[in-house]
């Protein structure tokens, strides 16, 4: 979908396609909505009246061919009377975009009234957002209008809506790469071809190594590289660096994903009941793309690493079988009690070589990795694990100002127990009791003591509804929240 922004004046009567105007929660008419209003003899102003239509924040009232005027449909959208945040003004976005995407309008001209550049800013990317459609492997005319088609933004300062609408497209650019990843059927997307598309991030200033087996074997990544033993795909493991600091030197913020591009469990393999969504298994990985896509787009002023280890989890004769016994890149061994808890496997080396060879001044890791916190959550909020209160309060600040549910669990010595093993350091799994804390405690044995959270994805990756900023399907939750935790805590505050 392409964005347009213009600041001249538009008579309502002559706009074409489809129209939409904002009105403010008081219910006063004024601006395009007033001139619409007119030329549609007095209707925006009884549907008003009549309570048809209440104005409240993200509210909309669609007109089929309004008289008085050349446009097919016109759209009325209520601001209501918060709207002054830009998620607000993100969420109404999303809002249009849902309500243009159910009149099959292909684009339209959006009347952006008094908002400032800020707020009309984020408004369209709100648009772009819930528009985004992939679309990749329809024919036909449903492929045509999923996502096409292009919005005419008015407003009062087109300069300055277009110089604030980089940082809201970076985000919104970044978000739509994670979900055309996490959309990406398994044939097509495997460690391999993941590590391509991360390769052209190079073009946007980010510096991307791809290691293969050979390499992640050389230097003892034996918990990961055991994921993968059932696979013809070799493993990899991808480390993107975006080096945005005035110093160079200073310690980066890092971000590691589980990438585990299809999950079929391995020798303790999954029921075959919707296991066609195992290609988003790789979610985690899905955000940290995302994320590394979004600095660079708009040039934030941090050091930021990221770090996905790219694996498939397949049964074969070679496959890694439960009872075995590996080595992780740490030193420390895990018996493997069941391989299809494989996520946290891949993550157990990826802690540990991030910390040896960036010391960040802190580390996410984000997963799909357990079932057990969809049943403790549903799919409103992600699981949050930290040793850091400091950490943990300024994801839930950010996760908050972005409209992101998140929700601390608790960590505690108690729960070690459940992974004793008789025979190894630990197993990998604890039982079906306190099953996303169980893992937890199992990631923090590869950290260290600087600041770490472990965020659990599994119920906010793939969605099953539409929700005001995403259609149906892979949603891209955590670009948003990564994204503003690096803006607010590691550039300088004068470049928020």
């Amino acid at each position: 979908m392409t964005i347009t922004f213009t600041d001249a004046a538009a008579d309502m009567t002559d706009i074409g396609g489809t129209a939409v105007v904002l009105v403010g929660g008081d219910g006063k008419l004024s601006g395009a909505a007033s001139a619409a209003n007119e030329a549609m003899g007095g209707a925006l102003r009884r549907a008003l009246d009549a309570k048809s239509f209440k104005a409240k924040h993200g509210d909309t009232l669609a007109f089929p061919f309004p008289g008085g005027m050349k446009a097919d449909k016109l759209i009325l959208a209520g601001l209501g009377t918060d709207a002054q945040k830009p998620t607000d003004a993100r969420t109404l976005g999303g809002k249009i975009g849902a309500a243009l995407g159910k009149l099959d309008a292909p684009g339209a001209t959006v009347f952006a009234g008094d908002l400032d550049a800020a707020l009309v800013a984020e408004l369209a990317a709100g648009i772009t957002m819930r528009r985004y459609a992939f679309a990749k492997y329809k024919t036909g005319k449903d492929a045509d209008k999923l996502g096409s088609g292009g919005v005419d933004i008015v407003t009062g300062d087109k300069a300055a809506t277009a110089a604030a609408f980089i940082d809201a497209d970076a985000l919104a650019q970044g978000m739509f790469f994670t979900r055309d990843l996490v959309s990406e059927p398994a044939n097509v997307l495997y460690p391999a071809t993941f590590a391509e598309r991360l390769e052209d991030l190079s073009e946007h200033g980010v510096e991307v190594t791809v290691m293969g087996d050979a390499e992640l074997e050389k230097i003892g990544m034996g918990s990961l590289l055991c994921v993968g033993l059932g696979s013809q795909h070799e493993s990899k493991v991808v480390v993107m660096k975006w080096n945005g600091a005035d110093d160079a030197s200073a310690a980066p913020f890092c971000v590691v994903g589980k990438g585990v591009t299809f999950d079929t469990g391995g020798i303790s393999i999954k029921p075959a009941g919707g296991m066609e969504e195992m290609t988003m298994d790789m979610g985690g990985a899905g955000v940290v793309s995302g994320l590394m896509k979004t600095v660079a787009l708009r040039k934030a002023k941090a050091n930021v690493v990221g770090i996905v280890g790219l694996v498939e989890n397949m049964p074969d004769g070679m496959a890694t079988r439960p009872g075995d016994i590996v080595t992780s890149l740490s030193g420390k061994t895990i018996e493997v009690i069941n391989t299809d808890a494989e996520g946290r496997l891949v993550l157990a080396d990826l802690l540990t070589y991030a910390q040896r060879e960036f010391k960040p001044a802190a580390t996410v890791n984000l997963a799909t990795l357990t079932g057990a916190i969809i049943v403790a959550l549903g799919n409103y909020n992600a699981g949050l694990f930290s040793n850091s209160d400091a950490l943990s309060e300024q994801l839930a600040d950010a996760a908050g100002a972005e409209g992101e549910g998140i929700w601390r669990m608790p960590l505690s010595k108690e729960y070690d127990d459940l992974i004793k093993s008789s025979l190894a350091d630990m197993k990998n799994v604890g039982g079906r009791s306190a099953g996303s804390i169980t893992a937890a405690q199992f990631l923090q044995r590869f950290v260290n003591d600087s600041p770490w959270a472990h965020i659990d994805i599994a119920g906010v990756t793939l969605m099953k509804e539409a929700k005001p900023l995403h259609p149906k399907g892979a949603s891209g939750w955590g670009v948003a929240t990564l994204n503003r935790l690096v803006r607010d805590n590691f550039e300088p505050k004068d470049s928020a």
